[in-house]
């Protein structure tokens, strides 16, 4: 399949090169934003026409939680015009479009995992401007995969792991909030979970995580403790951690969609932390 994949050098991307060069059936389009602004639409028409991709997956996004609160109309741009052109030419070239969303498009109410079908209400400009990615791309094609994913980290860029092992460098004591749930996700994992997903035609919406879910201060502690760190982590609501972007309480996403449609579930975010702190781990000694 002759494949283009959009921001291909982030933290997932990067992943999803290496995992579908493996299977050396595909032909890959790299592209990043020096490459193809998908915010342009000129750009995105006469890129895709051009190449003629069979499918489309699009890793490129505004991830700044907090930036996009500023940063409105960049991230509305990228987050949601993006996705929007991608959709329009991908449905003229007669493409599949496999898009990336995120829980935050959900406003952290429930008391139970989230199902696609969940009335959706994100709490931040962020979760807005991927719910619009949502449905612009539902509004111009029916040929879509969107995967909803969350709290993402691997080996390429900057993560909760990487941030948590570098403050313990410099401090004795971490405050980390405990009032906040969701579902952390090893990009290697959902690499391998895409490139199951487009050898099929079953489009549509699906939630693909981790299994189980924990608080960011569990995560900070599991963290640590695999790492063999001996430091002092507190928990601390929201409240007493404030930031410009609100995020969803509870964010956790049910993967029984991704389940009763035949892919295999992935495994446990606990026994996906240990691998990937194994191979980080080892790759620093190396350096």
């Amino acid at each position: 399949m002759k494949i283009l994949i959009t921001g291909y050098k982030g933290m997932l991307g990067s992943d999803l090169v290496e995992t579908l060069k493996d299977e050396n059936k595909h032909e890959l389009i790299l592209t990043d934003i020096d490459d193809l602004d998908i915010a342009n639409f000129n750009q995105v028409d006469e890129f895709l026409k051009k190449e003629k991709p069979e499918l489309i997956i699009n890793v490129a996004a505004y991830t700044d939680v907090d930036g996009c609160e500023t940063n409105r109309d960049l991230a509305f741009n990228v987050n949601s015009i993006g996705p929007k052109n991608l959709a329009i030419v991908s449905n003229e070239i007669n493409a599949k479009l496999l898009h990336i969303s995120t829980d935050y498009v959900f406003s952290g109410d429930s008391l139970k995992p989230y199902n696609e079908d969940d009335e959706t209400g994100p709490k931040s400009y962020y979760g807005e401007t991927k719910l619009q990615a949502e449905l612009f791309i539902k509004k111009n094609t029916d040929n879509y995969f969107i995967i909803r994913t969350a709290w993402l980290y691997g080996f390429n860029g900057k993560n909760f792991v990487k941030t948590m092992l570098q403050l313990a460098k410099t401090n004795d004591k971490i405050r980390v909030v405990n009032d906040q749930h969701g579902s952390p996700t090893f990009t290697k994992d959902l690499a391998i979970a895409i490139s199951e997903l487009i050898k099929t035609d079953k489009y549509g919406i699906y939630h693909v995580t981790n299994s189980d879910n924990c608080t960011w201060y569990d995560f900070a502690k599991q963290i640590f403790e695999l790492a063999d760190i001996n430091i002092n982590v507190v928990p601390v609501t929201t409240e007493e951690y404030p930031t410009p972007a609100k995020r969803p309480e509870y964010s956790v996403l049910s993967n029984e969609k991704w389940e009763s449609t035949g892919f295999i579930s992935l495994r446990s975010y606990k026994d996906a932390l240990k691998n990937y702190m194994e191979l980080e781990l080892s790759s620093n000694d190396r350096d």
